[in-house]
């Protein structure tokens, strides 16, 4: 599989738009134009808002990630036994044929239709593939390929037209079979280890982006305990969590660049194609959104938002 990084999609975390004040740029001015809004007006009790997020879009991804690790390592290792099989395998004497198959006509369809009386070198290289690459549990559910199609597309067209003109497993046949499914077990392992890191990617940014959401709600409770008016401690509390919300701007940008340089590239036997395949391949067929960091830093940063707002309400009412 070949390996290249691309330029990412521009990403901003949607912000609220500020209400139009004329001349008044002091931070009184700021919370009391929060605490005018409507919907803020509406909402100035803080008890209970300090609920933390379950993060359920990286959780997902993991989740996601980890059952496609699961299914290419199960394909490096079918792989990796096919090709210990065929290695094994005694090859037929130089310029032999079976005598079953038209030779330089046959098609590459014929590889898998050899009876019990065709060449029984072929046919323990068919059944050494169906036993491994083709029994893999989802096989069926992701590839659901003929042995010719399967061994044309891992393996290269010409090994199947080889296979299928000779009509047995020849020298050059047997070697190539089993240089091209290491090679395919190879890339696979690379492809496992890509996977792996951006699993471990996704557990540091759920770690990064909770310990924002703890002080968050710490912030609030300690806002909820304060007595009185605590127009300072609002004041304070607001100011915090602005600086929470430019934090989430920060992780979101530090995601943005490393969208821009995955662990690996993907070719073209996984579907997908552009600047974001690798991520596209693990998120693309999934329900959830294709930027799963980006769309849980989105939801905690307007859930910061939301929290700014009723800390102004709060100050609104105490006046």
């Amino acid at each position: 599989m070949s390996v290249h990084s691309g330029p990412s999609t521009a990403f901003r975390i949607p912000a609220s738009d500020p209400a139009p004040i004329a001349e008044c740029t002091t931070l009184s001015c700021e919370v009391s134009a929060a605490a005018t809004a409507p919907t803020v007006i509406a909402a100035v009790v803080l008890a209970g808002l300090a609920a933390f997020l379950t993060f359920a879009y990286i959780r997902d991804a993991v989740d996601a990630g980890q059952r496609e690790q699961q299914r290419v390592l199960a394909e490096r290792d079918a792989f990796e036994t096919f090709a210990d099989r065929i290695a094994a395998l005694d090859p037929a004497p130089p310029g032999s044929a079976a005598s079953g198959i038209d030779g330089s006509v046959a098609a590459v369809r014929t590889v898998d239709r050899v009876s019990d009386t065709g060449d029984v070198r072929l046919r323990r290289v068919l059944a050494a593939y169906r036993d491994t690459v083709m029994s893999v549990p989802h096989y069926r559910e992701e590839y659901d390929e003929t042995i010719p199609e399967s061994l044309a597309a891992e393996l290269g067209s010409d090994t199947a037209t080889a296979l299928a003109s000779n009509g047995t497993l020849s020298v050059a046949s047997q070697s190539a079979l089993v240089r091209r499914s290491r090679r395919a077990a190879e890339a696979r392992s690379s492809l496992a280890d890509a996977i792996g890191e951006e699993i471990d990617a996704l557990r540091a940014l759920e770690n990064d982006l909770a310990c924002v959401d703890r002080r968050r709600g710490r912030l609030l409770e300690h806002l909820d305990g304060v007595s009185g008016a605590g127009t300072g401690a609002a004041i304070d509390v607001w100011e915090r969590l602005e600086d929470l919300e430019r934090e989430c701007d920060q992780i979101a940008a530090e995601r943005q660049t490393a969208l821009a340089d995955p662990p690996m590239t993907p070719d073209a036997a996984v579907d997908v194609e552009g600047d974001h395949a690798f991520y596209e391949y693990l998120y693309g067929p999934a329900d959830g959104p294709r930027y799963p960091v980006l769309a849980q830093i989105s939801e905690l940063a307007e859930r910061i938002r939301e929290d700014r707002d009723r800390v102004a309400g709060r100050l609104a009412g105490s006046r």
